[in-house]
């Protein structure tokens, strides 16, 4: 089943890839997303998605939790996860993954394991 884009407006839009139905009754209709979608794959262009957000955007930032103080980063939080990677071996990894301090530019070794669960982190709330 294709997914369809979710622009509110979409079928609006006059593009020849919109219009469907026979010839003298020509009609548009939304289109199905493709190999080249925007927001998650839930819009086939940045207009959709922009349409999308004008309608609902405000909606979904008070469904979600509005945010009513700063955040903050700490020396605490402030943990990435990084890796290094080297054009000198045929742009394969250099198995080297660590954490990545943002305030007090420190390093700590990280396993693969560790830098795919996304999950697992040196942050503290």
């Amino acid at each position: 089943m294709s997914k369809l884009c979710q622009g509110p407006r979409c079928h609006m839009y006059d593009t020849t890839d919109r219009k469907r139905g026979p010839k003298g009754n020509k009609r548009n209709q939304t289109r199905t997303i493709g190999n080249y979608s925007y927001g998650n794959g839930n819009f086939c262009t940045l207009g959709c998605q922009s349409d999308w957000w004008e309608e609902h955007g405000t909606r979904a930032v008070d469904n979600a939790g509005r945010i009513h103080q700063p955040i903050v980063l700490t020396e605490q939080n402030a943990w990435t996860k990084q890796q290094r990677y080297s054009w000198q071996d045929d742009f394969n990894t250099l198995g080297q993954y660590y954490f990545h301090n943002m305030i007090t530019k420190e390093h700590r070794p990280l396993t693969e394991n560790q830098y795919n669960d996304n999950t697992f982190t040196l942050n503290e709330r």
